[in-house]
């Protein structure tokens, strides 16, 4: 994993916040994956906020839109901000949608 980053989670009402924090690389795309299948049960929305975020390396974007099927079953809706959103967000995902 990237030696910096980190992902602040933060739960209001029904939504829960992810704040990427540090450079996004493979073992930082199978973090935010595994808080993503374990923190996202119960909530309406899943807020993923990029602008912290420093380099985004290829490997850890591609390790990370091509591993979301591990969401299947759950009916959350992602929803990307920030600078960096759509570089995360995969468009071949009918829950993900992006905030600019």
């Amino acid at each position: 994993m990237a030696s910096n980053f980190r992902i602040s989670v933060h739960r209001n009402s029904q939504s829960l916040h992810l704040k990427l924090l540090g450079d996004f690389d493979g073992s930082s795309a199978h973090q935010l994956l595994n808080v993503l299948k374990n923190k996202s049960k119960g909530t309406a929305r899943v807020f993923i906020h990029t602008s912290c975020l420093g380099d985004i390396h290829p490997f850890g974007q591609g390790v990370f839109q091509n591993n979301l099927d591990i969401l299947k079953g759950q009916t959350v809706p992602l929803v990307f901000t920030g600078e960096y959103a759509s570089r995360l967000a995969s468009e071949k995902n009918s829950l993900v949608s992006i905030l600019s």
